[in-house]
């Protein structure tokens, strides 16, 4: 355990930050669920909603330091990609 002061309020920082960042990784898996669970319905438009507000979330959690800059750009590619899939071809 921490004895300095200056290691004591390092400590208590470090517990807020994972907090925040659990929460904030929480949130984008429960939004990346919701637009699979679209996808697996077949739900074009319910998907592209879920997309939009799934990628801001990501990029959010980007901007924040939660995610790396190429897992966000992966995770929105992923999702972006099982989206288009469910257009139908224009024949």
């Amino acid at each position: 355990m921490a004895t300095h002061l200056s290691a004591i309020k390092r400590a208590r920082q470090n517990e807020k930050r994972r907090l925040r960042n659990l929460n904030i990784r929480s949130t984008v898996r429960s939004s990346v669920k919701k637009v699979r669970a679209t996808v697996e319905k077949k739900d074009v438009e319910g998907a592209r909603k879920a997309l939009l507000s799934a990628i801001s979330l990501i990029q959010k959690a980007h901007t924040k330091g939660v995610f790396h800059g190429n897992t966000s750009a992966r995770k929105i590619s992923r999702l972006t990609r099982e989206v288009n899939t469910l257009k139908t071809p224009t024949a």
